[in-house]
């Protein structure tokens, strides 16, 4: 589908001759002298690399349609995420390099809503935080409590998650996966 400059809004994605570009910010400018043209600063979808871009006024370009799917995390063989899409049933293999960190947060069964282009996943967005269990960490020093004391602990996935002295493995946690970080105990 091709769109003008003049239909820009932020969020929407664009299919350049270097790649899939989201638009984060734009703005349309008109000199006093010379031609109106468009100020925008873009995403690159695939790889997260931002630029900043001039456009002439007018100027036309093909919107790329990202697709959101919500599928459900079935399980992972040696390298690849099977996901099954809640609507249809169908079955997806994700190899886990397409996925990034977000491989280190899905638990089987959780959600996670894979953005595609066409048969690409060019994203994936989980909830803000999710709970996992403690698979491995020191145990915890009775009398311990210095305030904002951390030690490592290796979460069910295989993340490393820096949490509370207190925190004893086997333990459900609420981990943000936005920031990898500790939030609180589950109350599951």
């Amino acid at each position: 589908m091709s769109i003008s400059t003049s239909d820009f809004k932020n969020g929407m994605t664009i299919d350049l001759d270097d790649g899939l570009f989201q638009i984060s910010e734009f703005q349309h400018v008109k000199p006093g002298k010379g031609g109106a043209f468009v100020r925008t600063t873009l995403r690159n979808v695939r790889t997260g690399a931002v630029i900043e871009r001039t456009f002439r006024a007018g100027e036309k370009m093909e919107r790329a349609v990202i697709d959101k799917r919500e599928m459900q995390y079935l399980y992972s063989d040696s390298s690849e995420f099977v996901f099954m899409d809640s609507e249809t049933y169908e079955q997806l293999q994700v190899d886990r390099q397409q996925l990034g960190n977000v491989a280190d947060y899905l638990v089987e069964g959780n959600v996670a809503v894979l953005q595609m282009y066409g048969s690409e996943i060019v994203g994936t967005e989980l909830p803000a935080s999710v709970v996992l269990t403690v698979s491995e960490t020191e145990p915890g020093i009775q009398g311990d409590r210095v305030s904002g004391a951390r030690k490592a602990a290796t979460m069910e996935t295989g993340v490393v998650v820096q949490v509370p002295l207190f925190v004893e493995t086997g333990e459900r946690l609420k981990v943000d996966t936005r920031t990898g970080d500790y939030i609180e105990r589950a109350n599951e």
